[in-house]
């Protein structure tokens, strides 16, 4: 199907001549993280591309794209790309064709469906293939067609609170209010300026830096909740540099001090707001001091912060991966959302949405509660009491379900875009539970430590060889913003896009992949020869109210006559917010029987694990994606364990020396990096780097997988299933300390 993929191709200016060579400049988009930056690109001789930049003339972005959206030539020329289908052979990997491949994988899961059930079969959808538009929604469908609930996502890895606790405390069909005209905005661990992504209401990676001093210029005021001073932080009108894993402390304290002041919304709670009083109760023993003491922050600076937030009068608060990953990460959330509903930070008749949502139905949105409901919806684990999320089984227990025996035991996975041997938490579990499958499948361009464990590795076509939409920034753009991009590039090889791999199974096996404008058709064990990359588009967002045929023909393009406007409620069934469920009660008096930071804070006596392991993103990697890329390999090529200059002299440490950072769990050795901007006793360092558990491993050169130090057996969120994988506790001490 890639051959045809050239009768697509767009220009967007005439060519031109660079010697022998004929150059042509496209406009597209980025795929590399959720961003969707536009894009420049030169092609020479239709296939080579020899320089990427940022749109200038785009009207949202106005050029702006960051380092790893410009390493896309290499990214698709590198010399270690994956250009073949290959097949696990007696010694190492043989290429065979993907039509092959495809009607030996389809055989293989027909087997272990009929003798074991729909269930044994999973799938898990990482960081890459997200950036495909139709990769989710076809998996999904994929799934649906033979009837697995093994379906597993990156979501489920570092944020399944997003979701959860929006479904337990219940949801704002509006949505909450506008970053673009906001008052205030309280960010607890995320940090778009680096992530380029942050939740609903905040600040996104739309142009960010130029986005947040147009947001600060109008007036808008910043709380950050971090214990780094990121860059965001660095703007902050209010920084909080809480001890890691106390968010929820300074967040329940916040609440306290808002409802004790009657400062929060009387009139919308009336109306909209159950277990307000409940709430109040729960948070009584949060006082300021209580709150300063365990965070150690000012008590004066979180009632600060509280007042500031609460007076508003628009704007909201979210979280990002840090607290997501941290205990009592459920807790936190639902923290996070209860100040929005209690300052009712919602959309109200006769707003409009900031952003287009032109990929879902509907130009309205009422201004109502969407009633609170089962925060984990889908199938049930077979441990722990643990249930899936809508549409989707929880990672942190993918292992679990492959190394369980069974029934359900899932004995077959497909990996799209991701590489689990060094995201998922509990690094040997994972490894361990990858090799006893009967079936795995990795569709990856890079020979990830994951991919080395195949039975097959499927050749994917890159971005710029395939046509996608925006579809994860289209509810985040802060205008009604539409993009769309053709292939660019004629990949000329053996190469699959996800979609391909999961209908050609599905056509060998003689499942159906229904999507909401119909089925992929096949025939006789064969995929409809005239299916291709905008057909697919096609079925999956029929039911947009921008049709696909206008997203084509409105490339970069802001609507402002088309935004979508908030109505009032046209029902009669009064749903509302639900603050204070029996769970969140309770278990904000578990926080308060944990031992306090302050108390437990010394970093170099009393408990060896007193340090906090947290997370953090880089500007030049999206977790594994990117290190293999010279020019982003020049930015770095470890994640190292930055820590304050100040504990490195207490510990004899010098910047860049080997250092162990031992859990209960585990050890790692990291490359020590001073950085005043991590508070004390603290140890921060970005995850999904380094390699496999076993062979020569050259830190310096390749990173550490953190998740070395995990357990998903001990701490985990009773709700989410949730591995604790930042907020760590940690020994930290030199390489030659260990050796004595």
């Amino acid at each position: 199907m890639g051959k045809k993929l050239t009768q697509r191709l767009v220009l967007a200016k005439m060519p031109d001549q660079l010697g022998d060579q004929i150059v042509e400049t496209h406009k597209t988009f980025c795929r590399v993280c959720h961003a969707a930056c536009p894009l420049e690109i030169k092609v020479a001789d239709r296939n080579t591309v020899i320089a990427v930049s940022g749109d200038r003339d785009d009207p949202l972005f106005g050029g702006y794209t960051c380092i790893k959206g410009r390493q896309l030539g290499d990214q698709h020329h590198h010399p270690d790309r994956v250009r073949a289908t290959l097949r696990r052979a007696a010694v190492g990997f043989e290429a065979i064709s993907s039509s092959v491949a495809l009607d030996e994988i389809a055989r293989t899961i027909a087997r272990i469906v009929g003798e074991h059930g729909p269930r044994a079969v999973a799938s898990y959808t990482g960081t890459g293939a997200f950036q495909n538009s139709t990769s989710v929604a076809v998996t999904s469908a994929w799934h649906a067609g033979f009837g697995s609930p093994s379906m597993y996502t990156s979501i489920t890895i570092d944020q399944p609170a997003h979701r959860a606790a929006g479904l337990r405390m219940g949801t704002w069909e509006a949505g909450w209010d506008n970053f673009t005209d906001a008052n205030v905005s309280l960010a607890v661990g995320y940090n778009p300026l680096v992530s380029s992504y942050g939740p609903a209401g905040g600040l996104q990676g739309t142009n960010p830096f130029v986005a947040l001093r147009q947001a600060r210029d109008r007036g808008m005021k910043l709380i950050v909740i971090d214990p780094r001073r990121t860059e965001l932080a660095s703007a902050a009108n209010v920084w909080l540099q809480v001890q890691p894993g106390e968010d929820t402390v300074v967040l329940a304290a916040m609440i306290r001090h808002i409802l004790a002041n009657k400062l929060f919304d009387q009139v919308f709670c009336e109306r909209h707001v159950d277990g307000v009083a409940e709430l109040a109760r729960a948070v009584d023993g949060y006082s300021l001091d209580y709150a300063a003491n365990r965070a150690r922050v000012s008590s004066n600076d979180i009632a600060v912060a509280a007042e500031m937030f609460a007076t508003g009068p628009r704007g909201s608060a979210g979280t990002g991966t840090g607290p997501n990953m941290a205990p009592h990460s459920m807790l936190t959330e639902h923290l996070t959302l209860a100040l929005n509903v209690l300052c009712g930070r919602v959309r109200q008749p006769g707003d409009w949405f900031e952003n287009g949502s032109f990929l879902v139905a509907g130009g309205t949105r009422c201004a109502r509660v969407i009633a609170p409901s089962d925060p984990t919806p889908g199938a049930e684990h077979r441990m722990h009491g643990l249930s899936g999320m809508a549409g989707e089984m929880l990672t942190s227990r993918l292992a679990d379900e492959i190394l369980t025996p069974g029934a359900g035991q899932v004995r077959a996975l497909i990996v799209a875009g991701g590489n689990p041997v060094v995201a998922f938490p509990d690094q040997a579990k994972t490894e361990a539970a990858l090799d006893s499958l009967e079936l795995l499948v990795v569709i990856d361009p890079r020979m990830t430590p994951t991919a080395q464990r195949a039975h097959y590795v499927i050749a994917p076509r890159l971005e710029l060889e395939r046509a996608d939409v925006p579809h994860i920034m289209d509810s985040r753009f802060p205008a009604p913003y539409s993009n769309y991009t053709p292939a660019i590039l004629d990949s000329g090889d053996d190469l699959l896009a996800e979609w391909e791999v999961f209908a050609g199974i599905a056509a060998r096996n003689g499942t159906q992949i229904q999507l909401a404008g119909g089925s992929i058709p096949h025939a006789n064990g064969v995929l409809d020869p005239t299916v291709d990359d905008d057909s697919i588009l096609d079925l999956v967002y029929a039911n947009a109210r921008l049709s696909m045929q206008e997203m084509r023909s409105n490339r970069g393009v802001i609507h402002p006559q088309n935004k979508v406007l908030v109505v009032d409620d046209d029902s009669l069934d009064g749903a509302r917010f639900d603050l204070a469920p029996a769970d969140v009660v309770a278990e904000l008096e578990e926080v308060l029987a944990e031992p306090s930071a302050g108390e437990t804070f010394d970093a170099l006596q009393g408990n060896p694990f007193s340090f906090r392991l947290v997370s953090r993103r880089m500007k030049h990697v999206v977790n594994s994606l990117g290190r293999e890329l010279p020019g982003l390999a020049r930015v770095g090529t470890t994640n190292p364990a930055y820590m304050h200059p100040d504990d490195l002299v207490q510990l004899g440490l010098a910047d860049g020396d080997l250092v162990q950072i031992e859990s209960k769990h585990g050890a790692i050795v990291g490359v020590a990096a001073a950085a005043d901007d991590v508070k004390r006793g603290v140890v921060s360092m970005s995850h999904s780097w380094g390699g496999a558990s076993t062979g020569p491993a050259d830190v310096r050169r390749e990173g550490v997988a953190t998740n070395r130090l995990v357990s998903t057996e001990e701490g985990f969120d009773r709700i989410t299933g949730m591995a604790v994988q930042s907020a760590i506790p940690v020994r930290v001490r030199s390489v030659s300390e260990v050796a004595q």
